[in-house]
């Protein structure tokens, strides 16, 4: 029994089913021993302007054993926002339905690939389920007190973090692509994620907004006069090609995109002398089956640190390469492996998303932690909203890192249609 143990929480976007007795059963099965839970606490997981998509809480539980001694034990639990953007996307994308088929579904399978290969590997964090919940929820074994973290978004991963997340990305598509040769293609929300067609209208606008607020800070830009022009002519068009090329073209390398491949989505864990153990992915809410320039591009314009964004980009591909081909021959890949040169094709080709990154991920990455980074803002027309869409791109370390973002892609020509 939960005992006389109470919620403890002053965080208004608790739902109200996040009750003690909901966890007792999950308790039960999953720590040994379990008597009663004697505290019971809900906090705010992360802080302002580290997640907009969902709200994500920690659950910390004091559970007694039988033995008398007590012992802590936590959860993250994601739950929807309330604000009117998110339950438009969920209408059109439920997010929730697709995260829990990659835990309960896609992972596992993946996972099991390389068990039969011989290879002991886990993606991620452990995935529960609770008996009374009333809203859609993810809950997730909370990975901190296994002394996993984020890396800091604002300084971006050095070297040996960034080869790290791309072994781990390496293995990640290499084991989808495998899973898709050989047991059929992925389902519908999988294979085109949030680009299906029902959702182009409401994808356009939201672009035409972004691109908007962009292009009024862009004017002031050192170098503008070069791309402004371009990037003003690509804005009408550009929707319906992101779309088009979201199609997986069967010529090219395709695997399941993680989809929001960005520095907090990646955990690592270090030894007492700072060498990295193990890295996790977290957060598979945007799962999309296509080319892999989608991932490679979010993850290396968003993620990496400002010396090394550009002037290592190439190097990166080619350890990335490295390691699918190593573990796509590992997991018998049955079709012609991918060369280096496939991969940058592919990367040109697809620089649209590049560019995306560049106006979109790469803002809220390099913006400061501020109370007005609210998911709200990005649907509203409030001063208080277009106060933050000014400061995702007027502050002075996006425009540090974009000085020198456009030029690079107008130069590959991922600015043409």
């Amino acid at each position: 029994m939960s005992g006389d143990a109470k919620p403890n929480t002053t965080n208004s976007t608790v739902p109200d089913w996040v009750q003690p007795d909901v966890f007792v059963d999950l308790l039960k099965s999953s720590v040994k021993g379990f008597s009663r839970i004697k505290n019971f606490k809900v906090s705010s997981g992360v802080g302002a302007g580290e997640n907009y998509s969902t709200v994500m809480l920690r659950v910390s539980i004091d559970v007694e054993l039988e033995d008398g001694t007590e012992k802590p034990v936590s959860y993250m639990l994601k739950v929807p926002h309330e604000s009117e953007l998110f339950k438009m996307l969920m209408r059109q994308h439920n997010m929730f339905d697709v995260e829990r088929n990659m835990y309960n579904i896609y992972v596992p399978e993946m996972e099991q690939l390389y068990r039969d290969a011989g290879v002991d590997i886990k993606f991620g964090a452990q995935a529960y389920t609770v008996k009374g919940a009333t809203t859609e929820y993810i809950l997730l074994e909370d990975l901190s007190p296994r002394g996993f973290k984020n890396s800091n978004r604002l300084e971006g991963l050095d070297q040996v973090h960034t080869e790290a997340a791309l072994k781990k990305l390496a293995m990640w598509h290499a084991a989808s692509a495998v899973r898709a040769a050989t047991k059929g293609a992925y389902a519908d929300q999988i294979l085109m994620g949030f680009y299906k067609e029902e959702n182009k209208m409401m994808m356009c606008e939201m672009n035409k907004q972004m691109t908007a607020n962009f292009l009024n800070c862009c004017v002031t830009y050192d170098g503008h006069e070069e791309y402004l022009e371009q990037v003003r002519a690509l804005q009408p068009k550009a929707t319906e090609e992101i779309f088009k090329r979201s199609k997986p073209d069967p010529n090219e390398f395709n695997a399941l995109n993680h989809g929001d491949f960005w520095s907090n989505n990646i955990m690592y864990s270090h030894d007492s002398f700072g060498k990295i153990k193990d890295t996790y992915l977290i957060d598979f809410q945007l799962p999309k089956f296509g080319t892999v320039a989608q991932d490679l591009y979010y993850f290396l314009l968003s993620s990496t640190k400002f010396e090394d964004k550009l002037t290592k980009f190439d190097y990166y591909v080619k350890f990335y390469h490295e390691n699918l081909l190593e573990n796509l021959k590992l997991l018998k890949y049955p079709k012609a492996l991918p060369t280096l040169c496939d991969l940058h094709i592919s990367l040109f080709k697809h620089g649209l998303w590049g560019f995306y990154t560049a106006i979109s991920v790469m803002s809220g990455i390099l913006l400061d932690p501020t109370e007005s980074a609210k998911a709200e803002h990005f649907a509203s027309d409030s001063p208080e909203a277009q106060d933050f869409k000014n400061l995702l791109y007027s502050n002075a370390r996006y425009r540090k890192h974009i000085q020198v973002v456009m030029p690079w892609l107008f130069n590959r020509g991922a600015l043409e249609l």
